[in-house]
């Protein structure tokens, strides 16, 4: 039996997250299809916790995931050699943490790079275009590995007030998106943001301490974090230490 699916028209509001479909149907978190990326709806859909994600000649799809998975900042799990890779790039000349020197470069880097398992992108040209204005409208920013003058690595993110959505990492050298992550997860502990949405439950994410939340608890942290005063998106080396002990400087 077919179940009931919104397909919306450009400017017709998104369904309730609630009416997501559940576990017993074929895509479980699939809540409406249709309706357009621009920059008022991609606002309005993170604001009530729901995320476009669709393939190459699919319409633009909305989800709403039961659980979410999400990053308690203080939470992240600093494993031993992660540690250590964080000091070594701290110490080095040339290797530097930026933020939003490039977001077209690193979304472009991170649709074109392939994945495990993948045999294509959800980052389609449509969505490329949508995040840049996005980016522009200072709702989307881009944290950036860079050694040498040269980009090897970063991750791009939404963020309402200080309610933050990861979306997606790329690394074109060793731990370069870990490194680009524990930048994030330093940035938000000085924000005081305290969750980073990471949206799908990966067995990596899980190593790094993201965790599954009820889909309620999670709307009612994305309304209140994102009803107050954006910040400064800039990277400091500073911001280490949130991580890094001051010997291990």
């Amino acid at each position: 039996m077919s179940l009931p699916l919104p397909w919306l028209s450009a400017d017709e509001p998104l369904p309730s997250p609630e009416q997501a479909w559940d576990d017993s149907s074929p895509a479980p978190g699939l809540l409406a299809a249709g309706g357009s990326l621009s920059v008022p709806r991609l606002v309005q859909a993170y604001r009530q916790g729901t995320f476009p994600w669709f393939s190459e000649g699919q319409p633009i799809l909305w989800w709403s995931p039961e659980p979410r998975m999400v990053l308690p900042v203080a939470q992240f799990r600093l494993h031993r050699s992660l540690r250590k890779t964080l000091q070594r790039f701290r110490a080095t000349p040339g290797c530097e943490v930026r933020v939003d020197s490039d977001f077209s470069a690193v979304i472009g880097a991170c649709a074109g790079t392939p994945r495990p398992g993948q045999a294509g992108t959800w980052i389609v040209p449509q969505m490329v275009a949508a995040y840049e204005k996005l980016h522009a409208a200072g709702h989307a920013h881009s944290v950036e590995t860079w050694v040498d003058g040269r980009l090897v690595g970063g991750l791009y993110c939404v963020a309402l007030g200080r309610a933050v959505f990861g979306e997606s990492m790329f690394a074109h050298a060793t731990d370069a998106s870990k490194i680009a992550l524990a930048a994030l997860v330093c940035l938000c502990r000085r924000a005081g943001v305290a969750l980073i949405d990471c949206q799908q439950n990966t067995r990596h994410l899980a190593s790094l301490g993201a965790r599954e939340m009820p889909r309620a608890p999670f709307l009612a942290h994305v309304a209140q974090a994102s009803a107050l005063s954006d910040f400064a998106w800039h990277f400091s080396s500073l911001y280490w230490d949130e991580l890094l002990p001051v010997q291990d400087a």
